[in-house]
C-alpha cells in the first residue's frame, strides 16, 4: 500500500498535522538528555515534515529523510532546503550512518518489526522510537476494528507501554528515557467528540497514569535508546 498509492488514498495529508507535534516530543527528550545531533536520518519520513519541524527546532542539525513510498517522496520533493534533503529508497541498503535516526510511528507498519529495528541500530549512535499503544481495555470492549485499521493505515501489530519498550530491548536497544505522548490531548486536529471523551483520561491520568493509560488508551511512547554493547566474555 505504501508503494501503489493505497496509503495516500487513504490518508491524504499523510498525517502532516500531526507532525509539528511529533518534532516537540522528539526535542523534549533530547534537550532533556542533553543530546545536540548534527545529523539526523528518518526512516518512513512520509511528507517530510516529522523532519522539517526538529530542523527548525535544531538550527545546528541537518537531516535526510528515507521512504520507500514514491507518493510520500513526491510530497517531500518541494521541501529540499540546504539543511534538508529526502531519498526515495530502503535506508537499509544505503551506505549512510547519522548521530540520530528517528524511526517515527513505523514499526507498527513493518512485518518483521524486531528484525527491522535491529537492523536499524547499526545506522546511527541514538535511535528515537515513537510507537503508538493501540491496545488498551476501552479499546477492546469498544470493539475498536483494528481489521480496518490495518487496511486504512496500515498498523499490522498493536502494542501497550510494556510491550513497546520489551520490543525495543529485543532488536538489541539499550533504553536510555522514555515519555508517554499523549496523543489524544495534545495533538491538533482533534474533533470537539475526541477532546470530549479525553476527558477522563485526562482525570485519571492525575492519579494513576500507567492504569489510565492501560484502560482508556489515547496515548503513544517515545523512546530514547542506543544500540546495546556486547556482552563481556
Amino acid at each position: 500500500m505504501y508503494e501503489d498509492g493505497g496509503y495516500l488514498a487513504h490518508n491524504p495529508t499523510w498525517h502532516t498535522e500531526n507532525s509539528a507535534w511529533k518534532a516537540q516530543q522528539v526535542a523534549k527528550i533530547l534537550v532533556k538528555n542533553e543530546l545536540s545531533p548534527s545529523t539526523i536520518h528518518e526512516v518512513g519520513c512520509g511528507a517530510g515534515e516529522v523532519l522539517l519541524s526538529l530542523l527548525q527546532l535544531l538550527p545546528a542539525a541537518r537531516g535526510t529523510g528515507f521512504d520507500v513510498s514514491p507518493q510520500a517522496i513526491a510530497l517531500c520533493r518541494s521541501k529540499t532546503t540546504d539543511r534538508a534533503s529526502f531519498e526515495l529508497g530502503d535506508l537499509l541498503q544505503m551506505h549512510t550512518r547519522a548521530e540520530l535516526l528517528l524511526v517515527i510511528d513505523v514499526i507498527e507498519h513493518v512485518e518483521d518489526y524486531i528484525g527491522f529495528s535491529r537492523a536499524l541500530s547499526d545506522r546511527a549512535e541514538y535511535v528515537v522510537f515513537h510507537i503508538p499503544l493501540d491496545l488498551s481495555a476501552q479499546a477492546l470492549l469498544r470493539g475498536y476494528t483494528f481489521s480496518k485499521a490495518r487496511k486504512e493505515i496500515g498498523h499490522l501489530h498493536y502494542f501497550t507501554k510494556d510491550t513497546a519498550l520489551d520490543t525495543v530491548r529485543d532488536a538489541g536497544y539499550d533504553v536510555i528515557d522514555w515519555a508517554y505522548t499523549y496523543t489524544q490531548s495534545e495533538s491538533p486536529g482533534r474533533s470537539l467528540r475526541v477532546r470530549l471523551a479525553d476527558i477522563p483520561r485526562r482525570l485519571t491520568r492525575l492519579f494513576a497514569e500507567d492504569l489510565a493509560i492501560r484502560a482508556l488508551g489515547g496515548c503513544s511512547v517515545v523512546v530514547l535508546c542506543r544500540k546495546s554493547a556486547p556482552a563481556p566474555r
